[in-house]
């Protein structure tokens, strides 16, 4: 097999094509996908009754579910896509290099253990992903620090400290849960990615002659915004619907067998598409579920959900998106039952 860290890295020359227009608009795809998602949508509230469904309590709550997610996330979409153009426009490619340890194996657990110090969730971490890789960082490295920093942050740990009271093994449970995972899935990227499967943005990174670096900032963050911005509506658009349409009794349907309620409130998690920085305190509330069950719920939710699928897909392709998604939420949950038994 081809080594993928080999064969991923950014080319030196120019961009094979662009995916923008020259004056740093949005990618028009992108723009006609969202136009016609608004249409297929107005088309069906017409045919179910036209205005009349506008007023009608099920569609006033599925709006306001997913205006909530979307205002939710989109403060820390602006940090991570802020944090993006910084680095395509001011960090030199050599800094990475040297923070890393050379060994792609070894920079794997020092690019997990590194999620700790960035405040931020899922949405933060996707583009900030995509920019080391432009900028020349291994891969697995950067995915495992995609999948650490929205889990083990300290705001998340200290949100998870407040929703627990008198409960540090939770924590503490969450914090090494989330490391196992991003680490175990980097050091699979490792072992098994292929370069196929990772599509990444032909946007030139790093400066550009004839432009300045504040410029290249600017524009750099306009196109990641938006980009992943699209993404993240349609995202919320379907764990909006499912918020909506799945009954509450479904819930305790699930919360007497162990092993069925890890699974789904996993499962819960990744369509819900709570912010990692609030999802604590909705795991509290499922008082009906076990300890480890709602562990599942707080390791998988900020490592796979619909909206950081969407914006993975956007940002990496959709054969990438849907593989490491669900490798992610098989080694999330199987971290956390063993983590769950031995700590909980």
């Amino acid at each position: 097999m081809r080594n993928p860290e080999l064969i991923e890295r950014p080319p030196a020359g120019p961009d094979p094509g662009p995916t923008r227009p020259a004056n740093g608009s949005p990618v028009p795809g992108l723009v006609a996908t969202g136009v016609l998602s608004v249409a297929l949508l107005l088309a069906l509230g017409w045919a179910m009754g036209g205005t009349q469904w506008l007023t009608h309590p099920g569609f006033r709550a599925w709006q306001t579910v997913c205006l909530a997610i979307t205002v939710q996330a989109l403060p820390f979409l602006v940090l991570g896509t802020l944090i993006s153009g910084a680095v395509n426009a001011f960090v030199p490619a050599h800094v990475f290099s040297k923070m890393l340890p050379r060994n792609p194996a070894l920079a794997v657990p020092v690019a997990s253990a590194a999620g700790v110090v960035l405040p931020g969730c899922e949405c933060a971490s996707v583009p900030v992903a995509g920019s080391l890789i432009r900028r020349g960082v291994t891969p697995a490295a950067a995915f495992a620090f995609l999948l650490s920093a929205p889990a083990v942050n300290p705001i998340v740990l200290a949100s998870t400290a407040v929703a627990f009271p008198g409960k540090p093994e939770m924590v503490a449970a969450r914090l090494i849960a989330s490391l196992a995972t991003s680490a175990a899935m980097g050091w699979l990227w490792l072992k098994l990615g292929r370069s196929e499967w990772l599509r990444m943005p032909s946007r030139h990174t790093g400066h550009q002659h004839g432009h300045s670096r504040w410029e290249e900032f600017r524009l750099g963050f306009q196109h990641d915004f938006l980009h992943a911005g699209g993404f993240l509506v349609l995202g919320a658009m379907a764990a909006a619907t499912f918020n909506v349409t799945v009954p509450r009794s479904v819930l305790d349907t699930f919360a007497d067998s162990p092993w069925l309620s890890v699974l789904f409130l996993a499962a819960l998690a990744i369509v819900l598409a709570v912010c990692s920085e609030a999802d604590a305190f909705v795991a509290a509330s499922l008082t009906g579920f076990s300890p480890t069950a709602r562990l599942a719920f707080m390791v998988v939710g900020p490592m796979v959900d619909l909206k950081l699928i969407a914006l993975q897909a956007g940002t990496f392709g959709r054969a990438f998106a849907l593989r490491f998604s669900t490798v992610t939420a098989l080694t999330a949950v199987t971290c956390t039952a063993l983590t769950g038994w031995w700590l909980l």
